[in-house]
């Protein structure tokens, strides 16, 4: 049996798959891949019986999002590492070799995520990811490589393999033995930041999750579900309240939760003046579905949660305020 399994997430992306699976294929030859289908209504399932058969398939019997999917799929995964990879992402030779040598020399590391470049434009990082991950204080994400819209170019500034706090849901790897442990991905996010709740937990358990800039992919992003849509607005904004409920340390819980709910009303008025009309429904939508599972998500609480989650303070006051856009400035 080989020791990776390469476990792409599927639904409706036929032409996604014709497009970037044979770079998958072809550089992969340590892994197996699999293709877990999400119940697509398109021609999917024909083209990977008739165009890749050396694909194993697993279909799922509904379309669970991205957090129950895998879910789902991976019991039937049987390899010790599990690469979780988008099916817009074209990957390059040689990209699995320093994963398996990290997994294999450093016990201690669970985790790890490859350097993420933009598929439209080579030479920048992709906004999902980049370079690996981060939180401030209350729970806003950015990356080395990538802090709100604001994307870098790939100067060789990240060439390290360093210690992070999330690693990118768009081209994950993950200890089998890891994932199980602890239960997946939240199946109650359906999709986004369900990759950096997993890594929180992880990080609370004491595991480690690194970046290593020698493995490198290409992503096309939003190919699944547009950026700018209403629905990733909602998606994001619920899941990051539903996060710090389950993840924060007693005693910042409900003062961060609280200056939170602060800063998505001014979210709001932002996008108000925008006239993103929608978006501002879609934060509503959003608490209002918090509030209405608040107690449903403390009880998912778990005993450890350490204090030195956070990056920065604020992400917020260090970009928009002190216009510190690169990572790098960030203190």
């Amino acid at each position: 049996m080989k020791k990776i399994a390469v476990v792409i997430l599927n639904w409706n992306g036929e032409k996604l798959l014709r497009e970037f699976l044979p770079s998958v294929i072809q550089f992969s030859a340590e892994a197996t891949v699999y293709v877990a289908d999400n119940a697509s209504t398109d021609g999917s399932i024909e083209v990977l019986q008739n165009e890749f058969p050396s694909v194993k398939i697993i279909q799922n019997t509904g379309n669970f999002g991205f957090a129950k999917g895998y879910n789902i799929a991976l019991e039937n995964v049987e390899e010790p590492y599990y690469a979780l990879v988008n099916s817009d992402i074209e990957v390059t030779e040689n990209w699995l070799q320093p994963i398996l040598s990290t997994f294999n020399n450093d016990s201690k590391v669970a985790i790890i995520q490859p350097k993420i470049l933009a598929y439209n434009n080579k030479d920048y990082f992709e906004y999902a990811g980049a370079a690996g991950g981060f939180i401030d204080k209350y729970g806003f994400p950015f990356c080395r490589g990538r802090i709100f819209e604001t994307i870098e170019k790939d100067n060789s500034q990240y060439n390290d393999t360093t210690e992070i706090f999330w690693a990118s849901g768009a081209c994950f790897f993950i200890r089998k033995e890891v994932f199980h442990k602890l239960n997946g991905f939240d199946a109650d996010f359906f999709a986004h930041q369900e990759e950096i709740d997993l890594c929180w937990r992880a990080f609370n358990e004491g595991y480690r999750i690194i970046y290593n800039y020698k493995s490198v992919v290409y992503h096309v992003g939003g190919a699944t579900l547009n950026v700018g849509s209403p629905q990733k607005t909602f998606l994001n904004f619920r899941n990051s309240l539903w996060m710090l409920t389950k993840n924060l340390p007693t005693n910042k819980l409900f003062p961060i939760l609280f200056f939170r709910l602060i800063l998505d009303g001014i979210a709001g008025i932002r996008f108000l003046i925008q006239g993103n009309f929608k978006h501002i429904f879609s934060i509503l939508k959003a608490h209002f579905y918090f509030y209405k599972r608040l107690f449903y998500f403390l009880n998912k609480r778990k005993n450890t949660q350490k204090e030195n989650y956070f990056k920065t303070k604020s992400i917020i006051f260090q970009y928009f305020i002190k216009k510190r856009t690169h990572f790098d400035k960030i203190i």
